[in-house]
């Protein structure tokens, strides 16, 4: 165990020991190969979606303003994690430090959670724009997005912020090995010496409670826009309204699935590699899907990368 010790007093973790998959050598450079792949796509989609809402006037509305923002804390969301575990993987050194590991634990719930909220508010942006289309701009104005943007950054901040004051406080000297590939809550907080059922107690709490919420308007939402599409009189018309829905309800069921059952659902009895599997596809994989599934599944962003495209060329 790393730490300092003196007399009559237990040894403090300093660092912590991130074991992950535990590997071979040779499969953990080929999952390093792996995550660079898929962080460069990630970051190329993601970057890709944001220039072409700045630069492209007809996705200068309230929807492609969400999706940007989302596209952005999908950025900080991988980047949060994958540097590091390719680091670990890539060396034979495992250990991260105290104030890392704190860090990396709060980033990861601060852009978590506010992905969520904003799953919500994309959400309630469709349900105006298939509902109330005459009111539309009018209920969606630039102020209200702005407002609802900061809701998102500043409820993630402010959600994770007590818990995470509380943990680093904590006392860990039983060991510093945590089983996982990156600093989560769970694994971190059983390494703790201190009496933990107060903290778990606010932290399940808080969780339930945003992510409930978020999937409570969410799901509100799609049954008032099923509803307002069955009563559409063309197939036509329930055809084009459907598409402009079906890539947010896509990634919002995608997100909602892996964070219940990462967080929400009985963990007794559940393997831990299935559970860091999940996190993978959580961290790794759902973050550059999305910027192929806005882009295959709408029309828009389509137009608009051609666009940009062909005026690269003629540029050239």
């Amino acid at each position: 165990m790393v730490g300092t010790r003196t007399q009559n007093s237990t040894a403090q973790v300093t660092e912590f020991i991130l074991i992950g998959f535990q590997l071979s050598r040779t499969m953990e450079l080929f999952f390093v190969s792996l995550l660079l792949v898929v962080c460069f796509f990630t970051l190329t989609g993601n970057l890709m979606i944001i220039t072409l809402v700045c630069v492209d006037r007809r996705l200068q509305t309230p929807m492609y303003f969400f999706l940007s923002n989302f596209s952005f804390l999908e950025i900080f969301f991988i980047l949060t994690i994958a540097p590091k575990m390719m680091m670990n993987l890539f060396s034979l050194n495992k250990s991260i430090s105290f104030f890392g590991c704190i860090t990396q634990c709060y980033s990861y719930f601060f852009f978590g959670t506010s992905e969520i909220i904003l799953i919500a508010v994309m959400a309630f942006d469709r349900y105006v724009a298939v509902c109330h289309p005459l009111r539309y701009t009018i209920i969606m104005n630039g102020g209200v997005c702005v407002r609802l943007i900061l809701v998102c950054w500043v409820g993630g901040f402010l959600n994770n912020l007590g818990p995470i004051i509380l943990l680093s406080q904590l006392t860990f000297c039983s060991s510093n090995v945590i089983d996982h590939f990156f600093c989560d809550y769970a694994p971190l907080i059983k390494l703790s010496c201190n009496d933990v059922h107060a903290l778990l107690m606010l932290e399940s709490t808080l969780s339930a409670l945003v992510l409930l919420s978020s999937l409570g308007i969410t799901v509100v939402s799609y049954l008032y826009i099923i509803v307002t599409v069955l009563r559409m009189q063309t197939s036509g018309s329930r055809r084009k309204t459907f598409s402009t829905c079906a890539s947010h309800f896509t990634v919002a069921s995608i997100f909602y699935g892996s964070a219940i059952f990462m967080y929400s659902l009985p963990s007794k009895g559940r393997s831990r590699d299935v559970q860091k599997a999940v996190a993978v596809l959580t961290i790794v994989v759902t973050p550059v899907l999305n910027p192929f599934i806005y882009t295959l599944r709408n029309e828009k962003v389509k137009d608009a990368l051609r666009n940009c495209l062909q005026k690269h060329q003629h540029m050239l």
